[in-house]
């Protein structure tokens, strides 16, 4: 099933590359876009499930009434979304090559596990490479896969940089700020969930991953749990020091939000007012 969701991302990502072209079309083939993609998430919640992952189905969950929203703006014409377009469109075009082309998905998979390694070797803990991608170390093992490389991340941040007009300096500016920075950091995140999985650093917590598998409720805690929450917290702190840097970005943030906080507020109120006129 996850299978023929997959299929639509190559669309979306096409739709949101028209998206970028001026003209009278730019608001249906963005609304195509966001749709799309929109679908893909839910698709997705099954295997988030499954895997007892909870960042995921909580932002699938509100991605619902985003695309709402968002539709709704984008038939109005709203600048502060058809940028948002903008660097959702960006961003897919510097991921699309590692997803859809396996040589250079696999490429940058085999540098982050030569690179995750040699960071497991400066902490002298001991893993066996049983596979080209996978590690062991005793009887566990981990799977470094597309997600695990951290080019989602660097992908979105660079959409987001790119949402506004920069100059020259900026941009190389930025692309430092986010790429390097992203890269060793989700190297020693990698690293982190190796380490404390593989040796059941956390076996002592109680297990809320309703999954059964032998020592799964460590790899639960340390990835799903403690590694996606600093990985949050650190591209939180990342966004804030880009709209630093680049005062326009956190103008364009401001917008962004005043313009959904506004049709919230609408919604809310229409809804209110209904309730009131039915109680008359």
């Amino acid at each position: 099933m996850w299978e023929m969701f997959e299929l639509l991302i190559p669309f979306s990502c096409l739709f949101f590359l028209l998206a970028q072209i001026p003209g009278r079309y730019r608001i249906y083939t963005g609304i195509i876009a966001w749709t799309s993609i929109i679908i893909v998430f839910i698709g997705g919640l099954p295997s988030w499930m499954e895997e007892s992952n909870i960042l995921y189905p909580v932002m699938a969950a509100l991605s619902i009434p985003f695309l709402i929203i968002t539709i709704k703006l984008l038939l109005k014409e709203n600048s502060a979304v058809f940028s948002l377009t903008k660097a959702a469109g960006v961003a897919f075009l510097i991921y699309a090559p590692f997803a859809f082309i396996e040589v250079i998905g696999n490429y940058l998979i085999s540098m982050v596990v030569r690179h995750t390694h040699f960071i497991l070797d400066l902490f002298c803990y001991p893993v066996t490479l049983v596979l080209w991608n996978t590690f062991q170390s005793g009887f566990f093992r981990v799977e470094i896969i597309l997600a695990c490389t951290g080019i989602q991340a660097i992908a979105i941040m660079i959409g987001v940089a790119s949402a506004v007009p920069t100059t020259t300096r900026q941009k190389v500016l930025s692309f430092f700020m986010i790429t390097p920075v992203i890269y060793i950091l989700n190297l020693f995140r990698n690293a982190g969930v190796i380490i404390t999985y593989t040796s059941q650093s956390f076996e002592w917590l109680p297990d809320i991953s309703g999954n059964s598998e032998y020592g799964y409720s460590s790899f639960f805690w340390a990835h799903n749990i403690f590694a996606e929450g600093i990985a949050l917290i650190f591209l939180v702190a990342l966004a804030y020091s880009l709209f630093r840097f680049i005062p326009s970005l956190g103008d364009f943030a401001g917008e962004l939000v005043s313009s959904y906080e506004k049709e919230i507020r609408s919604i809310v109120y229409k809804d209110t007012k209904s309730s009131e006129m039915r109680r008359d």
